[in-house]
């Protein structure tokens, strides 16, 4: 299975730069990568760049053997798709229409061909119920997944998502996320996910990249990347990983720390 490579990726927007020659050990398939850090430190710059839609340069940014430098954004998203934090407006068609949208989006497709497309994202996410409900009288939960379907029609190799679990309900949130996980493993997937939410990562994530001043700081299984150095510097906080009673690793903030 490909992997994901990066190395020396730079970004700049107007006169920031956010990105500063920014590098990863190689991202793996199969596996949730949570991206995590303060606001500001190019999370979503990261997500786009890789997307191809934010202007950036890399000395190497390779999916196995395939260089996604010269790659326009429309010719990534045959095999990267990126879910931006704030999903399409109010749509009154149907979860079906949007599923049709989405795949017709590169290529006309036999009517054959999208239902049996179509019938398979919504096995795979549990969509068959809503596919005839209209898509603006969904609640916000039940409209991620549809646009996670969206997503996934095509089989992309990358999925990046940028806080997908912004405006869900404590059990909206934990049901995207052990569906993320579940898909990440059956379908191979390269999976990003930005994540505020520290305890989150821990619970769902496989590895984490901690970024501050646009460089990776800390990349590695969740526990071991947030250890209290880290999140003494990247979070300003005085802060520990301990299980609870359960054995769940879970962020302990003990103090906030000052800039």
């Amino acid at each position: 299975m490909s992997a994901l490579s990066l190395r020396e990726l730079h970004c700049t927007l107007g006169t920031r730069r956010v990105l500063t020659g920014l590098s990863a050990e190689p991202l793996h398939s199969g596996r949730i990568v949570a991206v995590l850090g303060r606001n500001g430190v190019g999370k979503s710059t990261l997500l786009r760049s890789l997307a191809g839609f934010a202007t950036c340069s890399a000395t190497r940014m390779h999916l196995g053997d395939l260089d996604l430098r010269p790659l326009k954004a429309s010719a990534r998203a045959k095999i990267v798709r990126y879910l931006p934090q704030t999903g399409p407006g109010a749509l009154h068609l149907s979860v079906q229409d949007c599923l049709r949208v989405a795949l017709n989006a590169q290529g006309h497709h036999t009517e054959t061909e999208a239902r049996r497309r179509i019938g398979h994202v919504s096995a795979d996410l549990g969509l068959d119920d809503l596919l005839d409900r209209y898509f603006d009288e969904l609640s916000g939960g039940q409209k991620q997944l549809v646009w996670l379907a969206q997503a996934l029609i095509h089989r992309p190799r990358v999925l990046l998502l940028d806080e997908p679990l912004a405006a869900l309900d404590p059990n909206y949130q934990h049901h995207v996320m052990k569906l993320l996980r579940r898909l990440a493993s059956e379908l191979g997937l390269i999976l990003l996910v930005v994540l505020h939410d520290l305890n989150m990562a821990l619970r769902y994530a496989d590895d984490a990249l901690v970024l501050h001043e646009g460089i990776v700081m800390a990349q590695g299984p969740v526990a071991q990347a947030l250890s209290p150095e880290v999140l003494a510097r990247a979070f300003l906080v005085e802060a520990r990983v301990e299980q609870c009673s359960r054995g769940t690793p879970m962020v302990v903030i003990d103090d906030l720390l000052t800039l």
